[in-house]
């Protein structure tokens, strides 16, 4: 539930992001992949101490982990937005949302809880 909620606020960053650099003459695969950075970094904050309540310092190995869970996902929205919003002509917002869902339950997510913010097996 937590993690849903962070997705939301950081799907929120990142669509006004999308859309001010589109508004600003970017392109929509390249804005959505800038967009979709600055989402993540607010979901990681917002996933890291609260949904997933990790309380430990940042560090390297989960900041890695993260930015190539990050990188992944921006790569995937840049290229689903190519095909829903540039190719199937859907308007941005509807596309962003659409092509957000699908990436947070298929990779994101699972990513996240399975890589990042896993929890140390007890022995």
């Amino acid at each position: 539930m937590a993690a849903g909620a962070g997705g939301i606020v950081g799907t929120g960053v990142d669509v006004a992001a999308l859309v001010l650099l589109v508004g600003s003459g970017v392109s929509i695969p390249v804005a959505t992949f800038l967009a979709a950075l600055l989402g993540a970094a607010t979901i990681f904050l917002l996933n890291k101490y609260v949904a997933f309540r990790d309380h430990s310092p940042i560090n390297v190995p989960q900041l890695a982990r993260f930015g190539f869970v990050a990188v992944s996902a921006a790569l995937l929205m840049a290229v689903a937005m190519k095909i829903v919003a540039v190719r199937l002509a859907v308007p941005i917002v509807a596309a962003k949302l659409v092509c957000a869902a699908i990436v947070f339950a298929t990779w994101t997510y699972p990513a996240q809880r399975r890589l990042v913010f896993a929890r140390p097996a007890l022995a």
